[in-house]
């Protein structure tokens, strides 16, 4: 029965989508008003994460991120929902990565990546157009979403250039599979996840709060001596992004615990200050 309401919706999306973002992000203004100002959404716990986050901030300063953390949001939405209407060409011209280069000796030499990155920006244009940058095989772990539309629409997008969307619990059997095939692949994570209560296994300080953070990145990294990667995701204006690739480890085998995890964690924190 989902299956029939997926191809309603769809349907429907793929309409709409067929205006230029120009004219889509009139509606995202309008969306603004209702997540910032009435009926609004989650304003309060914002609110307070930003204090808490930036004490040395103004309540003015605060309010002004807030405002303009909704007013991305919005666009956000507005963005992922025109991904089918987007050529590849578009694409291309909206998310650029500045380094590709970066990726080639590791690729040369037969060594696996560990890709670090978060929610941040529009994480999804470029999960669906980073295969376009490189010749490895791109294998994106992902928390599947509740509603069953939502979590197909995503993945049908995430898989248009030969990405492979797999599920946090299936990473290491693609990475076995991969590896008895030869084939050399990239594999990203989503470093600002929340394990379940019952999965916490370390806590960090992320933005002055004290953050449970998933492991499962650095124990296959370190297992597998992958190096690990950042990206470094940037909002240039309003539908354009430029990603940068920071080399965190070239080697993992035998480093510290936590080391890792600590790493990526501070490097997204750095991003985001």
């Amino acid at each position: 029965m989902w299956r029939a309401g997926y191809y309603i919706f769809y349907g429907i999306n793929r309409i709409i989508t067929l205006l230029p973002l120009g004219i889509l992000y009139v509606f995202s203004d309008i969306l603004f008003l209702f997540l910032y100002y009435y009926p609004s959404y989650r304003r309060q716990i914002v609110a307070e994460n930003l204090t808490r986050s930036f004490p040395e901030k103004s309540a003015e300063e605060i309010r002004q991120i807030e405002k303009a953390f909704y007013r991305h949001l919005s666009d956000l939405f507005i963005e992922v929902l025109k991904l089918p209407g987007m050529s590849k060409k578009e694409l291309l011209r909206r998310v650029k990565l500045n380094n590709p280069e970066l990726i080639k000796p590791f690729y040369e030499s037969g060594k696996d990546i560990a890709l670090v990155y978060s929610h941040y920006n529009n994480w999804e244009w470029l999960t669906t157009v980073f295969p376009l940058f490189t010749a490895y095989k791109c294998v994106g772990a992902y928390k599947p979403v509740k509603n069953k539309i939502v979590n197909k629409f995503l993945n049908d997008q995430r898989t248009r250039y030969k990405a492979d969307p797999a599920p946090m619990q299936m990473v290491l059997r693609r990475i076995i599979e991969n590896r008895k095939k030869g084939i050399r692949a990239m594999y990203g994570f989503i470093s600002d996840q929340t394990p379940a209560r019952a999965l916490i296994e370390y806590y960090t300080d992320f933005l002055n709060q004290e953050t449970p953070v998933f492991l499962g990145l650095e124990k296959i990294a370190t297992k597998y001596d992958m190096a690990v990667l950042f990206m470094d995701i940037r909002k240039i204006r309003r539908g354009f992004y430029e990603v940068t690739l920071d080399v965190l480890f070239e080697n993992t085998k035998g480093l510290p615990k936590y080391l890792i995890t600590d790493t990526h964690v501070k490097r997204l924190e750095k991003t985001i200050m």
